[in-house]
């Protein structure tokens, strides 16, 4: 897969597995590391991206004696997934014009 796709689909896969309640970077790799292959210094830098574009907030937690980040959805977060949703459609339709031209060219 292309990198620059890849990013921006992490970013996603990190703002929905939000959706569903508030988590840290493990816990979130392991979430969505199913869906896409993904690493804690992947996630990082782009954690730190969705905070400063406040599509999430963190604050922190003693977890078995150790201080824990989370990081929290906003209203920001939710509104840019609703919108790569409605994006979504738009980028199927793309593929569906390319793949039917490749498979014109090809026959």
């Amino acid at each position: 897969m292309n990198s620059q796709l890849k990013k921006g689909l992490i970013e996603y896969c990190v703002l929905a597995a939000l959706s569903h309640q508030d988590s840290y970077g493990y816990e979130i790799v392991k979430q969505i590391s199913h869906q896409i292959d993904i690493t804690e210094s992947t996630l990082y830098p782009i954690l730190k991206r969705l905070e400063t574009s406040q599509r999430v907030t963190t604050y922190s937690k003693i977890h078995n004696g150790r201080l824990r980040k989370y990081y929290h959805l906003t209203d920001v977060g939710f509104e840019s997934i609703q919108q790569f949703l409605e994006d979504w459609a738009q980028v199927e339709a793309i593929q569906q014009y390319i793949k039917g031209s490749v498979e014109n060219a090809a026959s």
